[in-house]
């Protein structure tokens, strides 16, 4: 039985570090891999949104340590830091529909506040279960 051995990485440190140092790059590597799934989520149909898809792919190549936190860190960022012009278009979709401003507005309004507090509640009973399983489990 033959042992496969795999090519080390070391041809690869260069590319490694100025891709760290490069923040489109960066952006440009986040942007590919929502491309890549969206292309996947086309190809085999998924009901699932293809920025879902893109997150969990993202996340499997961080747990498998095939790319570092530092790799997308400053892209992810700078995408975080500039999230506001990605809002401009419903602004202006507010200001096209006054009625958003009545009654509607209000309903809207309350369904965005109790979306936003039931998803934050989620998330912090969901954090709070894994850091108790986390703890009981280390602990052994």
């Amino acid at each position: 039985m033959s042992i496969v051995e795999f090519p080390s990485a070391r041809p690869l440190v260069p590319l490694r570090r100025w891709l760290r140092g490069s923040r489109l790059w960066q952006v440009l590597l986040i942007v590919g891999l929502w491309i890549g799934a969206e292309w996947l989520v086309q190809a085999t149909h998924l009901p699932i949104p293809s920025g879902i898809v893109g997150m969990m792919i993202l996340l499997l190549l961080l747990g498998r340590q095939w790319v570092a936190p530092q790799t997308v860190s400053k892209g992810a960022g700078w995408l975080l830091a500039e999230m506001l012009l990605f809002f401009v278009p419903a602004a202006m979709i507010l200001m096209q529909n006054p009625q958003m401003f009545g009654l509607l507005g209000l309903k809207l309004l309350a369904i965005i506040v109790v979306g936003t507090i039931l998803v934050m509640a989620a998330t912090a009973l969901t954090i709070d279960v894994l850091f108790r399983w986390r703890q009981r489990h280390e602990t052994r």
